[in-house]
């Protein structure tokens, strides 16, 4: 992969990331609760959503496997944007909807680029523009499946707890205990079955096989 390509990916990466956390902390603030807000994370630059180790260390290092031929694919996060529940007008669902809030944000990116591709052909008359859509479509899509998948700390996690019965706790407490070791395992033995649902996704949105 040309060092080129390999910086656009990792700017639309980081750009696609904060997007996401932002989502989180507007749907929050519109539930009332503004502590992202009051600590200046309600902003696209990314300087104020970097994490020491999931936005530098740990993409770096994979960069540099990659970029060696021992590497797979990139993988990171941001600082996830700080709420607090409490504060919800809706103490249902609200934090069911600030968790979804980040993946639709990530498929609305995908969708506005994806048919852009689709139905502008333009697009790909000009050099290098339908590669950057193209991926854009594709990070983000990752992304959104990824986080909807209900294990701690994902999205998808607190959109489970939600809907579960108090019955269901110790299945509850099983999740949060093991979530961080259940979510290692997933990507190293599963991730090739969250891109074939992407793959889809894309074929879907943009109308060819990818």
């Amino acid at each position: 992969m040309p060092g080129i390509e390999l910086i656009i990916i990792i700017v639309i990466f980081i750009f696609s990331v904060v997007f996401h956390e932002v989502a989180h902390g507007w749907v929050a603030f519109a539930l009332g609760d503004s502590t992202a807000k009051r600590e200046g994370r309600l902003t696209l630059n990314p300087l104020k959503h970097l994490d020491p180790i999931g936005s530098v260390l740990l993409p770096g290092f994979l960069i540099l496997m990659k970029l060696a031929g021992l590497g797979g694919f990139i993988f990171g996060w941001a600082k996830p944007v700080p709420v607090n529940p409490y504060n919800f007008k809706d103490q249902k669902y609200g934090s069911a909807k600030v968790a979804v809030a980040g993946c639709v944000a990530n498929f609305s990116l995908a969708l506005v680029f994806g048919l852009a591709l689709r139905f502008l052909p333009i697009i790909y008359s000009i050099q290098g523009v339908s590669l950057i859509f193209l991926y854009i479509v594709q990070i983000n899509l990752i992304l959104a499946v990824f986080n909807l998948i209900p294990i701690p700390p994902l999205d998808g996690s607190h959109i489970l707890f939600t809907f579960l019965h108090k019955r269901a706790d110790k299945f509850k407490m099983f999740l949060v205990k093991y979530g961080f070791f259940l979510l290692i395992f997933l990507i190293f033995f599963f991730f090739q079955y969250i891109a074939l649902v992407v793959l889809w996704l894309m074929k879907l949105i943009i109308g060819i096989s990818i």
